[in-house]
């Protein structure tokens, strides 16, 4: 029987208002709630809520709650004390799911959706309006309170509309999967990861003087500053005294797009330290780190928001979004201890699944692919291993990841420090020894050609438009797949009392008082295989775990190196040190 809103004894349409700055927990300031059976109609304010130990509505599993970007209202159920539905339904994701890969005219949010409906609601202006006023916090007027609740009534009305339009194209069982991963969204939100405040109270007061003297550091190798000035002039010197070959744009200038530097950094380690240098010049913007009085790191994760349905939270707002250095500001609170688990070799293990290449799956089974890689190809002799034959497996690595990024033999080149031919080779062999896989991925990319769209194993679609990319596609059942993978072990973990403080693309980071620290990883490496098994139809991919216990802080292997820099440039300044 296929489930819809009239197989639900209650149905609550709802829209929470809050107030909350930068980094902190929502407050909500009221409530707008709809029982779509009965009629009934609810208009809170804060004072009220706050009296309440339970939700006006029911959570039960004969009931369902809508909403739309349901992870803020379940930061507000958590605020007020109150639990989780056993059932929402996240308009938004519903709407992303349907339009995704296409252009919405008014974009993704709840205006957005209307428009794309036909159906009206309230101007952007004037939305935007009551946003900042629940956001500044009270105390309101009687008549600010009275325009408050009316706008948040207006979204109920628009969200009742919505809901109408698109009860019947939903996918029902699975849009219930996707409310439930809000669900744990929210409480991952609400939890957030704990920041050491004095280190990054340190960096945000003496970040000018820290930028000169990284720049005078790190650059006496290079040479290829002025000032704060990157000149291009002194880098092409520098690489053709290196001897170190550069990709460049139809113009014949060299390609500093970040990505290239990163993949050059790969091929050449010794530039390593020249990109952490501009990433920290370029993109560093201490101020907008969302961190609240509690000392914890919060964000939005804007779950479902990229093509592939991973989560895409800000850049400059999420721990994990700037330079790879600044994670060391990651730091457990006292008595406790933290994890980050992540899935090992997470995108092979998904394609030799979904394709069922048997060398593939074997390669994956082996607990090294990439050296069995090279070694199912002949390139290396069958007791090759790791310390044997580094470089050969760094380079059949590379031609892997390629591979499901959808790379090309000039990018690839360029990431191994190779010839272009070279790279081809790589590629040529990838085919032979795997050409199971290519076929079913040749018939993923031709699917998508004739019938505009793909969707992972549980129904999460990208449309090809007008304007396809042959490359995403054959990446997009990796990656999105990989996303569901991620979502449903948020679920898991959650759901199984795991304290979870963000997902990251293919890992997520958890914390636990010290004393229970090994069981909650073991819990949570569970949640992750489970969600393997479920969503490659039984395969259950392996993950490792990065621990890290009070006193100590989290530090990412490239960006140790700049971390202790930053430290030492401290140090000579007389101001203290980031240990």
């Amino acid at each position: 029987m296929q489930l819809e809103p009239r197989h639900f004894r209650e149905v609550w349409l709802l829209d929470f208002e809050f107030s909350g700055s930068s980094g902190e927990r929502p407050q909500p300031v009221c409530l707008v709630a709809w029982e779509l059976h009965s009629g009934r109609r609810l208009r809170l304010w804060q004072d009220q809520l706050l009296a309440m130990k339970v939700p006006p509505y029911s959570l039960n599993k004969d009931s369902l709650l809508v909403a739309y970007y349901a992870s803020s209202e379940m930061g507000c159920h958590l605020s007020l004390g109150w639990p989780m539905p056993a059932n929402l339904l996240d308009l938004f994701t519903e709407f992303r799911n349907l339009t995704n890969g296409l252009t919405p005219l008014c974009g993704n949010g709840l205006l957005g959706a209307l428009a794309w409906f036909g159906l009206s609601g309230v101007e952007a202006a004037e939305k935007e309006t009551m946003r900042q006023l629940a956001l500044r916090g009270g105390p309101w007027t009687r008549e600010e309170r009275a325009a408050l609740l009316d706008y948040c009534e207006s979204d109920v009305a628009a969200l009742n509309g919505l809901l109408g339009k698109m009860e019947g194209i939903i996918d029902w069982p699975r849009a219930l999967l996707r409310g439930r991963y809000m669900k744990a969204a929210g409480q991952i939100e609400y939890l957030g990861t704990p920041i050491d405040t004095s280190a990054l109270s340190l960096l945000q007061q003496h970040w000018e003087t820290i930028q000169d003297d990284l720049i005078q550091e790190i650059d006496a190798d290079y040479q290829v500053f002025d000032g704060r000035t990157f000149k291009m002039v002194r880098f092409q010197d520098y690489l053709i005294r290196k001897n170190i070959p550069w990709p460049r744009l139809e113009s014949g200038a060299l390609d500093l797009k970040d990505d290239i530097f990163k993949d050059m950094a790969q091929a050449h380690p010794q530039l390593a330290s020249l990109r952490e240098l501009r990433v920290a010049l370029s993109q560093m913007r201490l101020a907008e780190l969302a961190v609240g009085s509690d000392g914890r790191n919060r964000c939005l994760l804007s779950a479902f928001r990229a093509s592939t349905g991973r989560n895409q939270p800000s850049n400059s707002r999420f721990i994990f979004g700037p330079s790879r250095w600044l994670r060391g500001l990651i730091r457990p609170e006292f008595g406790y201890g933290l994890a980050y688990l992540d899935w090992s070799q997470q995108e092979f293990g998904i394609a030799a699944a979904l394709s069922g290449d048997p060398q593939m799956l074997e390669a994956y089974a082996s607990g090294d692919p990439y050296l069995t890689f090279a070694k199912q190809a002949r390139a290396v002799p069958p007791d090759a291993t790791k310390q044997s034959h580094p470089r050969e497996r760094d380079q059949f690595k590379a031609c892997a990841l390629a591979v499901q990024y959808g790379m090309g033999e000039a990018s690839l080149a360029s990431r191994i420090g190779q010839p272009p031919s070279f790279a081809r080779e790589l590629l040529r062999l990838h085919r032979e020894t795997y050409r199971t896989f290519w076929r079913w991925s040749d018939r993923v990319v031709d699917h998508a050609m004739l019938h505009g769209k793909l969707w992972t194993s549980f129904g999460w679609t990208v449309h090809t438009g007008t304007n396809p990319n042959p490359r995403s596609l054959r990446n997009f059942p990796m990656q999105a797949n990989g996303a569901e993978m991620l979502r449903l072990a948020c679920c898991h973990a959650v759901e199984r009392g795991i304290r979870v403080c963000a997902p990251v693309h293919d890992a997520i980071l958890i914390e636990s008082p010290l004393d229970s620290l090994d069981e909650a990883i073991g819990t949570a490496q569970q949640a992750m295989a489970d969600a393997s098994d479920t969503v490659l139809g039984g395969l259950r991919l392996r993950s490792d775990a990065k621990i890290i216990r009070y006193p100590d802080r989290y530090q990412d292997d490239r960006g140790v190196k700049m971390w202790s820099t930053v430290g030492g440039v401290l140090e000579r300044l007389g101001i203290d040190n980031l240990s």
